[in-house]
């Protein structure tokens, strides 16, 4: 068999196996891209701007367990090139669609010492994992 007759097969077969899998990247920074479809073990990696200088965090209420997992906790990073003590930057989470479902992935900005108080934002999405 020549390489070209084998080449071509397998080259086939290769293109066919991806255009099967699903992307395993989502990336989720706007409540406007919700509601959210995943496929089972697809990584959800939720980017949103924050600033704890100001004493307001970021504090997921719901992490949807039913459907996802959580990779990571909060990751805080700011832009290098700000330069000023206090400029805001961004929180992200990492989260694995782990089992077909439906849930809601809420997280409210507010000051964690004070729950009782209304939070300023809320991020809630609906989840579907298949």
């Amino acid at each position: 068999m020549t390489a070209a007759r084998f080449l071509l097969p397998a080259s086939i077969a290769l293109l066919a196996a991806c255009a099967q899998q699903p992307a395993h990247n989502v990336d989720l920074a706007k409540q406007s891209e919700c509601p959210l479809k995943l496929v089972n073990g697809q990584t959800l990696t939720l980017t949103l701007p924050s600033n704890p200088t100001t004493g307001y965090r970021w504090l997921v209420q719901n992490p949807a367990p039913a459907v996802l997992r959580v990779l990571s906790p909060e990751v805080y990073s700011n832009p290098e090139d700000a330069g000023l003590v206090g400029a805001a930057g961004q929180s992200t989470w990492r989260f694995q669609a782990k089992a077909a479902g439906q849930g809601q992935l809420l997280l409210v900005l507010q000051q964690p010492w004070a729950p009782e108080v209304k939070p300023v934002q809320v991020f809630d999405c609906a989840i579907t994992v298949k």
